[in-house]
């Protein structure tokens, strides 16, 4: 998993687990090597979590750009193989997505150059994202003569709205990092040079914050688009219940009454 040459890289700094996309000579593009060994860095991060593991995870790429999507060329080579190979690259990926959408932490996209096809499916599927202003996304199936993967028609419909989705999938215009801001596509937009130091920043933020209470907080956002009222306020009695145990909790009620800031243990 940490050899420079691997598909991805995952690594850990401080309470931050990485994943970086690493076929810097495609533009990241996935193929079938590199959706397993994003599945398998994922799952190594989820079996990690609880005493001593991240905190957050970061999805970054090497090189040019975070991902250019899917791996076309696979796809040329023997267009009889085609339904099975995008078979076998998408079965992968979204293993790898439902391994995210279970974790309990909470997951930063830090994205730049092409966030193309996946690639962008994979940057709105996180919970959060920094761009750098020379990102450039799209969602590129169409003009392909293909539909989104990637959980995109279920990610992207949420952050722009249905209209504004069905815009960006029909018609596959490239968006800048600017616009994106606008349309909520993204959280933040920094230079490119301060990218990484500004992922860095706010990982570390979300890395010393009540990593109990963020995963109850990004499970009951994500649920709450298909709970009723009286689920979603079920849920919400029983995740204030469950973080009212914590020792973070006892620490957030203790600087609130104190007036200083919480240190928080992620327990």
């Amino acid at each position: 998993m940490n050899d420079a040459d691997a598909p991805v890289l995952l690594s850990r700094e401080g309470d931050v687990a990485w994943i970086r996309l690493n076929r810097p000579a495609v533009l990241n593009a996935l193929d079938e090597r590199m959706a397993a060994a994003l599945r398998d860095a994922c799952q190594a991060v989820a079996d990690a979590q609880g005493e001593g593991g991240a905190r957050c995870l970061v999805l970054a790429g090497n090189g040019r750009g975070f991902m250019a999507g899917g791996d076309v060329a696979r796809f040329h080579d023997d267009p009889a193989a085609a339904p099975a190979v995008a078979t076998a690259i998408i079965d992968l990926l979204h293993e790898a997505l439902r391994i995210l959408d279970r974790l309990d932490m909470p997951v930063l996209a830090s994205v730049h150059g092409p966030v193309a096809g996946a690639g962008m499916s994979l940057a709105c599927a996180a919970d959060l994202c920094v761009a750098a202003d020379d990102a450039l996304f799209t969602t590129a199936y169409a003009r392909l003569g293909t539909t989104p993967d990637g959980s995109g028609t279920h990610s992207l419909p949420r952050l722009v709205g249905t209209r504004r989705a069905l815009e960006l999938a029909l018609l596959c215009d490239r968006v800048d990092a600017a616009e994106a801001l606008r349309l909520g596509l993204v959280n933040r937009v920094v230079p490119a040079a301060a990218l990484v130091d500004e992922t860095r920043a706010l990982a570390e933020r979300l890395a010393a914050g009540p990593t109990r209470a963020y995963a109850g907080i990004r499970h009951l956002m994500r649920q709450s688009w298909t709970a009723s009222l009286d689920e979603q306020l079920d849920a919400e009695r029983a995740s204030f219940r469950a973080c009212a145990a914590t020792g973070d909790f006892r620490e957030g009620v203790s600087a609130f009454l104190a007036k200083r800031k919480p240190t928080f243990q992620g327990r």
